[in-house]
């Protein structure tokens, strides 16, 4: 099979292309023939550090065919057309790849959807719900009207989790307000399914949030911690959760201690890789419901434009995340 490599010992700045041979299933796992990879900001920041096994294909999320099937696992599976997720954390087959292993748990049926959204859903969906369902208001579970009445702020709603937190926040009828850098984020922001649009360069996010929220929002998506504190601050209802899964603008944050006191309020820190069990399979539910039943798109409609890569070029996909493109990067890995 072709795949994209890179080695201990090696260049990590170098992808390469390269046979291997079909790995088998074991006990537990399935062979799934990818049709689409993924791209996420994990994806090359991983390849700093060398793969402890030698050489290690990258790539968390995907789609694909199930092609076999190993002991233990219902051979019906064959067939089925899948998304994956975290195919390479901590293990060696990644998606970025014409065949990946894992196991049966992280291949996860899409039915008629397109492989497309089912490679878009894993790493961006499954943390957006983490940070949906990590607060004191908030449920452990998503479905349609499980966030009614419910206001969530997602700072950075042009981004791929910003963008994967609008979508289901609404599909489960929150009120979403989402900030962006621009009108054309804003328009993204808009076609995603945001309440409303805040450009934080041209307006007060804590007055227009107040405006629409006046006792505050529940919940706070949050990708730049350091630099929104202080409005996450301004913006907290009592009982609020501010969730950062990112870093952006800054390593550490500083939180006025007093100010959040008196509201009991929650700085939830969100990893998606090593979240609770019991909330990591609730996530994976949940967004499987989403796909199936609609609630999430992809394509600049969904607010999540489509950047298309053959396997030879990876490594300029990887390049295009780690520019920050607008969108999701998809590697196309076979025809399946």
């Amino acid at each position: 099979m072709k795949a994209i490599v890179y080695e201990r010992n090696g260049d990590p700045s170098v992808l390469d292309l390269v046979d291997r041979p079909v790995p088998e299933p074991g006990a537990g796992e399935v062979l799934v023939r990818m049709a689409v990879s993924g791209v996420n900001p994990t994806d090359w920041k991983s390849r700093r550090n060398s793969p402890p096994d030698g050489w290690q294909i990258p790539g968390q999320d995907g789609a694909g065919v199930v092609e076999a099937v190993g002991e233990g696992v219902d051979p019906d599976l064959i067939g089925e057309r899948v998304w994956v997720w975290e195919a390479a954390w901590q293990r060696q087959w990644g998606t970025t790849a014409e065949y990946t292993l894992v196991p049966v748990r992280q291949a996860v049926r899409l039915g008629p959807a397109p492989f497309e959204l089912g490679a878009a859903l894993g790493i961006p969906f499954l943390t957006a719900h983490r940070c949906l369902t990590a607060g004191e208001f908030m449920p452990d579970t998503l479905r349609a009207g499980a966030l009614a009445d419910h206001t969530v702020l997602v700072q950075g709603g042009a981004g791929a989790v910003g963008n994967a937190a609008i979508q289901l926040a609404r599909w489960a009828d929150a009120t979403v307000i989402a900030t962006v850098s621009s009108a054309e984020k804003a328009q993204l922001a808009a076609s995603a399914g945001a309440s409303f649009v805040i450009n934080y360069r041209e307006q007060d996010v804590v007055e227009e949030v107040h405006k629409i929220a006046p006792d505050g929002v529940h919940t706070i998506v949050e990708v730049s911690p350091a630099r929104n504190a202080s409005t996450d601050v301004q913006v907290l209802r009592h009982g609020g959760a501010v969730c950062m899964y990112a870093d952006n603008g800054g390593a550490e944050v500083s939180i006025p201690i007093r100010a959040m006191m008196a509201p009991n309020a929650r700085w939830q820190f969100v990893l998606v890789y090593t979240e609770p069990k019991a909330a990591k399979a609730q996530g994976v539910k949940d967004v499987a419901a989403a796909a199936s039943q609609g609630g999430i798109r992809v394509g600049a409609d969904a607010g999540l434009p489509l950047h298309y890569y053959p396997l030879a070029e990876a490594a300029a996909a990887h390049q295009a995340v780690e520019d920050s493109t607008v969108g999701k990067v998809l590697i196309m890995t076979s025809d399946a």
